[in-house]
C-alpha cells in the first residue's frame, strides 16, 4: 500500500529530472495554480480562526483548514517552492546539474508570488474582508504585521522547521498509492507546522499581500488598533514584506528542504540500498512500515 524510502527517493529524483525538461511558461503556469491552491487554504484558515482569541486553539484550527491548500497541489500536480526544494536530492544524485535546479526553483518561486497576489486581490476586493465586521479585515492586517516584524534569524529558523514539515508531507503523501494516503499524510504532517507558527513563504506571499491591501482600508486599520492594541503599522510595507520576512523565510524554507530532508533522504536511503545489495551477511531487509533493518 506503500512504496519504500528509496522508492520514495528514486521516484522524487525522476520527477525531478522531468521538471527540468519542462518549458519555462509550463513550470510558471503550474506554479501560479500552487500559488492560488495555498493562498486559498491561507485564506480560508484565516475566516476559520480570526474570531477565536486563545492562540493556542486558534492556531490548532487554522492548521486543520490550511492543508486543503497542499492537498490541492499534491493532487493536481502543481509546482510548490518548498516541496522542489527537494530537488537537492536529484543534484547530489547526478540526475540534473545545480543551475537546472536554480532555474526550476526561481520559476516556481516567480510564479507562485504571482498566484498568491492574484488571490490576494480577488480576496480583498470580494469583501470576504469584511466579516465580522470588518474584523477578518483587521486579523488580516494583524497577521501580516507579526509577520514583517520578525528578526532575520526569527524568519530563517521557523522557515527550516516550516520546511522540515512540508517536505516530510510531500515524500509521505509520495509514499501513499491511494488518494486517502496522500489526503492524510498532507493534513497530519502539514497541520503542526501552521499550529506551531512557523513560516512558510508561499503561504506569507499571501498573507503579507492580503495584510498590505487591508491595511489601505482606514476601517481595518481602526479595528485593528482598538482591537489587538496596535499603534505602529510601519513595519507592514512592501521593504518589510521583502526583506524581513520574505527573504529570511525563503532561505530557511531552502535549508530546511534541501539540507536537513533532500540530501540526508538520498544518502541515507543511498548507503542503505548499496548495503543490501552488498552484503548477503548482514540480510538487510525492510520491516512492516519500510523501514530499514537487519
Amino acid at each position: 500500500m506503500f512504496s519504500k524510502p528509496d522508492e520514495i527517493i528514486q521516484q522524487y529524483i525522476t520527477t525531478s529530472v522531468s521538471k527540468t525538461k519542462m518549458s519555462s511558461i509550463m513550470i510558471i503556469a503550474k506554479s501560479i495554480l500552487a500559488g492560488l491552491m495555498i493562498g486559498m487554504g491561507a485564506a480560508c484558515s484565516s475566516v476559520a480562526a480570526h474570531t477565536i482569541t486563545n492562540v493556542g486553539i486558534a492556531r490548532l484550527i487554522a492548521g486543520i483548514v490550511f492543508p486543503v491548500g497542499l492537498m490541492m497541489v499534491i493532487l493536481m500536480g502543481a509546482e510548490l517552492f518548498t516541496g522542489d526544494c527537494l530537488m537537492s536530492s536529484a543534484v547530489a544524485r547526478r540526475s540534473i546539474s545545480f543551475f537546472q535546479m536554480v532555474r526550476v526553483l526561481s520559476l516556481v518561486f516567480a510564479g507562485n508570488f504571482i498566484g498568491s497576489f492574484i488571490l490576494s486581490i480577488l480576496i480583498f476586493f470580494s469583501g470576504q474582508l469584511n466579516f465580522s465586521n470588518g474584523l477578518l479585515g483587521a486579523y488580516t492586517i494583524k497577521v501580516a504585521l507579526g509577520k514583517t516584524s520578525l528578526t532575520p534569524l526569527q524568519g530563517i529558523t521557523s522557515g527550516i522547521l516550516c520546511n522540515i514539515l512540508v517536505c516530510a508531507a510531500v515524500l509521505m503523501a509520495m509514499a501513499s498509492k491511494d488518494v486517502t494516503g496522500k489526503l492524510l499524510a498532507s493534513f497530519f504532517v502539514v497541520m503542526p507546522f501552521v499550529t506551531g507558527g512557523f513560516e512558510h513563504c508561499v503561504a506569507n506571499m499571501y498573507y503579507i499581500s492580503a495584510g498590505l491591501l487591508a491595511k489601505t482600508n482606514p476601517d481595518f486599520v481602526k479595528i485593528a488598533s482598538s482591537t489587538y492594541g496596535i499603534t505602529d503599522f510601519s513595519s507592514l510595507s512592501i521593504q518589510g514584506f521583502l526583506i524581513n520576512n520574505l527573504v529570511p523565510v525563503t532561505l530557511g524554507n531552502i535549508a530546511g528542504g534541501s539540507l536537513v530532508i533532500g540530501l540526508p533522504m538520498y544518502y541515507i536511503n543511498t548507503n542503505l540500498k548499496l548495503s543490501k545489495k552488498g552484503s548477503k551477511e548482514n540480510d538487510v531487509h525492510y520491516d512492516y512500515a519500510g523501514n530499514f533493518g537487519n
